[in-house]
């Protein structure tokens, strides 16, 4: 199985330890025992092609698995011509730049609240992403995976069922499930296996079992209020707001997934993700 546990961007720890460059991650995180690394473009796509290049050979001779956080300004409901544009130009520059790397995925924020009418947002919002949809086929951009990912706010777009009617949009869209946002956003219904499981079960019926096998996933505990997520943290809270990945960990064994794991710990993402891989090798090893 090819299970993969990785970072969303670079931990305090990378820093703390004198690397600077996004060009060391991918040894930095072989050698910690991690296979996968998630590179952050959520403030704009600003990565060169030269860079990109490099980066994308270093995480080969790693065997790091790469993906891309698209910028958080995507709003495929916009209502705004200006604002269609740039989000068709974010998804596309951020593809463009996991070609250069060699990325398989991109990962991106459906962006924009429901307003008064969610479904008349959720058609919107499908309509420009097919649009963009033809923008990157025709650009040769189309084996990337793009991920929308699922939401913690409650009044966001995001949830798992707008994902996976985005995802039906094309064979290339694939969801990003963020187990922390919906734990968020579901008032930490995350606690027990069937928990999960009901989630995973939707998956596989709206996409197949081939979808559910090789799943995006990001994990980190999520402080949530009434309007669902209100900030990452730690596995040191982990107890205090949840969701726990042990049941996860199970049913990913039991179902024999392969999925690629990022966790967005605050700060200590690449220490979370080792923990993770972790807990997964002792329910493997039982």
């Amino acid at each position: 199985m090819s299970i993969r546990f990785g970072s969303a961007g670079a931990p305090e720890a990378f820093y703390q330890q004198g690397h600077k460059s996004s060009l060391e991650m991918p040894a930095w995180l072989a050698n910690m025992g991690l296979n996968a690394y998630e590179y952050q473009c959520s403030r704009g796509v600003k990565i060169k092609e030269a860079m990109a290049r490099e980066l994308g050979e270093r995480a080969r001779l790693h065997d790091i698995a790469l993906s891309i956080h698209a910028p958080y300004y995507i709003n495929l409901s916009t209502e705004e011509e200006e604002k269609k544009q740039k989000t068709k130009g974010y998804i596309l520059d951020s593809l463009r730049a996991a070609r250069w790397m060699g990325a398989t995925t991109v990962v991106f924020h459906p962006g924009g609240g429901p307003g008064k009418d969610r479904r008349s947002t959720m058609d919107r919002a499908k309509a420009l992403f097919a649009e963009i949809l033809q923008e990157v086929a025709a650009e040769g951009l189309d084996d990337i995976l793009l991920a929308p990912e699922t939401m913690g706010k409650i009044n966001q777009m995001g949830s798992l069922e707008e994902v996976l009617e985005l995802c039906e949009l094309a064979p290339q869209v694939v969801p990003c499930v963020d187990f922390g946002h919906l734990n968020a956003v579901t008032q930490g219904s995350l606690t027990t296996k069937e928990s999960y499981a009901e989630i995973l079960d939707k998956i596989a019926s709206a996409l197949g079992q081939d979808a559910l096998t090789h799943l995006h996933i990001h994990f980190s505990p999520i402080e949530f209020t009434k309007a669902g997520e209100k900030k990452h943290w730690t596995l040191k809270e982990a107890h205090l707001y949840g969701p726990p990945f042990e049941p996860l960990a199970e049913l990913l064994w039991e179902r024999k997934l392969e999925p690629v794991i990022i966790c967005e710990s605050a700060g200590t993402q690449a220490e979370d993700a080792l923990v993770f891989k972790q807990m997964y090798e002792a329910v493997r090893g039982r």
